[in-house]
């Protein structure tokens, strides 16, 4: 079952990482429209004014599409095969599910308390009601959206390739399951016109509860969004405060990025203006927290090592504070010292919340690029004070990080990287040092000194020869064979950085320094579970991890 859940939850990274590049475009719109900044050649009706509202036009189609994203993104992750037709099916089935809740309201909305006539041009924000894709129905939000792309792929792995009587052949496949898509959302269209105005009534009331939570609140939501990486599951808590009516009617994201430009005119403080905005500031632990760890890594490194322990955290680090990807640093140390990682996200959590006591409120779930261009550059004229106290603070729990992590290292002797047993490496690898390792029989677990997997070994050893042109199917290939080969795969996925796999033998996976030798940064292994971490180009391996997999079955 947690297997299940975390691969759900992994699977909502594939529409949010879009978010990313699209809150930068509409920031930059903003920016380049804010006549404050750039005077008279940002005035409205210049070229420049109109060049930038085309721009920005565009720049709104992720926030103005949220659900359709989210329903084409999941299926992606979740089917088990044929993703593209999967995506193709949940798309048509969702559209024809909101066609028939807007008509079954148009008749009969009334008899569900809700007023299917009002105008809705302008603002849907607090009349249950939205269009999605042109079609007048209910705002169900993302959350709809993923119940009825989850039914879709459900669907769709169970019966896609079910085998049909000859003359009834055209209706196979994609087919097949569009039409049990179709009779299906009929009663769950009309269950959703009875049930989900009560569902809106109890996210309003959540609203308040929320919002009056303060100080702890935000902590505890920073705390549990941090500690719950290792399990996957933290994309169930930010994403329905970041991209759901947790706190604010279209989620923060949206909501904050449509208030930018009446943001950017106003001298009222943050916390009047956006007071739902405390619970995005979990991305202050990624721009400043890494600094300290890193500190603490390098100077409680083994002299001989601190070059080496440099060279591994300079990217990692750069990753975290740019685009707010901490995966790469976090998982360095989480498993040879977890209770770092708790100090981690008490840390993080308290830093959120002193920022959130001093005023600051925005959407600040990413790295230092979001914070400049959808928070600091647009607001920085009229809210510059409260962003001068929140860098003080940021680099007040830099420090902090530093002593407190360096303090653990040293007092409970944590192998972080730098301080391995000597004869380990700190560096990673490269794939001819791992053949030469692989034929002079000198592989061993890093954690444990065992030699690899003998049936692991024999796989990758048989399939040594093989060459490929791109570094993705290199490591791809690698990686199949120290996970037992195409046969032991019974399941594939990934997140923001990691492979996750699910194996039939346990017993004939490598271990984590042989991943390491073929590119990995690390290996998590959970008996059948297994997480191989790839770093940010790991959609790419896994696209090519998965077509090796289906083809050597």
């Amino acid at each position: 079952m947690m297997e299940k859940i975390q691969r759900f939850g992994s699977a909502m990274l594939a529409p949010v990482l879009i978010f990313a590049f699209a809150g930068l475009a509409v920031g930059i719109a903003i920016i380049c429209k804010n006549a404050d900044l750039l005077g008279p050649i940002a005035a409205e009706g210049t070229g420049w004014y109109k060049f930038w509202s085309v721009w920005e036009s565009g720049a709104w189609t992720v926030f103005n599409q949220m659900e359709l994203l989210f329903v084409l993104g999941l299926p992606i992750a979740l089917a088990k095969k044929a993703q593209a037709r999967a995506v193709l099916e949940a798309g048509m089935v969702y559209l024809t599910f909101n066609y028939f809740v807007g008509t079954i309201l148009s008749f009969w909305g009334p008899n569900f308390n809700i007023d299917f006539e009002q105008d809705i041009s302008e603002s849907a924000a607090g009349t249950g009601l939205k269009m999605i894709a042109g079609i007048k129905t209910l705002d169900t939000g993302i959350f709809g959206a993923i119940i009825i792309s989850a039914l879709v792929v459900w669907l769709h792995n169970r019966y896609f390739e079910k085998k049909l009587p000859d003359f009834l052949g055209i209706f196979q496949g994609t087919q097949f399951i569009y039409g049990l898509g179709f009779f299906l959302m009929m009663p769950i269209a009309l269950l959703f016109c009875w049930l989900w105005p009560f569902a809106q009534q109890g996210i309003a009331g959540l609203q308040g509860v929320f919002m009056g939570s303060g100080i702890f609140g935000v902590w505890l939501y920073t705390f549990l969004e941090r500690i719950l990486i290792p399990t996957g599951l933290h994309h169930f808590i930010y994403t329905p405060f970041v991209f759901g009516p947790a706190v604010t009617p279209n989620g923060i994201t949206k909501d904050w990025v449509a208030s930018l430009s009446e943001f950017s005119r106003s001298t009222q403080p943050l916390s009047e203006l956006f007071p739902g905005g405390g619970f995005a500031l979990h991305g202050n632990s990624k721009v400043f927290a890494p600094i300290g760890i890193a500190a603490a890594f390098y100077t409680t490194a083994r002299p001989e090592k601190k070059k080496e322990t440099l060279a591994l955290l300079i990217p990692v680090c750069l990753t975290a504070i740019l685009i707010g990807i901490t995966e790469p640093l976090e998982f360095t140390f989480l498993f040879v010292a977890p209770p770092l990682f708790a100090a981690h996200a008490v840390l993080a959590a308290t830093m959120a919340a002193t920022m959130y006591a001093f005023g600051l409120r925005g959407n600040m779930g990413g790295g230092l690029i979001d914070m400049l261009f959808q928070n600091w550059i647009p607001l920085w004229g009229n809210h510059h004070n409260t962003y001068l106290l929140q860098i003080l603070i940021g680099l007040v729990f830099t420090f902090l990080y530093f002593l407190i992590f360096r303090f653990l290292i040293l007092k409970f002797d944590f192998k972080t990287p730098g301080r391995e047993e000597i004869g380990k490496d700190t560096k990673l690898y490269t794939k001819a040092e791992y053949r030469e390792a692989k034929k002079n029989g000198t592989l061993h677990n890093e954690r444990d000194g065992s030699v690899a997997a003998p049936a692991a070994a024999a796989t990758t050893a048989a399939a040594e020869g093989a060459s490929f042109d791109d570094p993705y199917s290199q490591r791809a290939h690698d990686f199949l064979a120290l996970l037992g080969g195409a046969e032991n795969i019974t399941d594939v996925n990934n997140c923001a950085t990691r492979l996750r796999v699910s194996v039939s033998d346990p017993s004939l996976v490598a271990g984590e320094a042989d991943f390491k030798s073929s590119g990995a940064l690390g290996l998590v292994n959970k008996g059948k579970a297994l997480q191989v971490i790839v770093g940010m180009d790991v959609p790419q391996v896994r696209d090519r991890f998965e077509a090796m997999v289906n083809s050597g079955k």
